[in-house]
């Protein structure tokens, strides 16, 4: 059970040429206060999914207040990811995400737990009509 609400490195979007690559050509929707880029991906990664998560500089001055907030978007993306990585499974992909938050004031951590089911849902939508298109 541990393993599957794990987000350990192999599943860290960090190389620079992915995240360029995900902004330039990627799609993206927003779900107030986080904006999702995502895009398809045709790597021979270890992992099917790379994610990762950011916070406007501009907004949040001190990198106390990013680092707050980009840690508790990563666990309300750990604590309900199952749904997107059973889609990711069962259709054979492989994506990178990245999650950023918008928004000009630090979250309780209950706002983004509460939203990110919503930006899960959307974003397997998108990638299932993204599907049906490529198909």
């Amino acid at each position: 059970m541990a393993k599957t609400f794990s987000y350990n490195s192999t599943e860290k979007l960090k190389s620079r040429k992915q995240l360029d690559a995900l902004f330039t050509k990627g799609k993206s929707f927003l779900v107030f206060p986080v904006k999702v880029f995502f895009a398809e991906v045709n790597n021979e990664s270890d992992a099917p999914m790379k994610v990762g998560v950011g916070v406007s500089s501009k907004h949040f001055k001190k990198a106390v207040d990013r680092n707050r907030i980009k840690r508790l978007l990563r666990e309300a993306y750990r604590l309900n990811k199952i749904p997107l990585t059973e889609f990711i499974q069962i259709n054979n992909k492989k994506i990178a995400v990245f999650f950023l938050f918008i928004d000009k004031t630090i979250p309780a951590f209950s706002l983004l737990q509460n939203k990110m089911p919503t930006v899960i849902a959307k974003l397997i939508k998108s990638l299932n009509e993204n599907n049906i298109a490529n198909t």
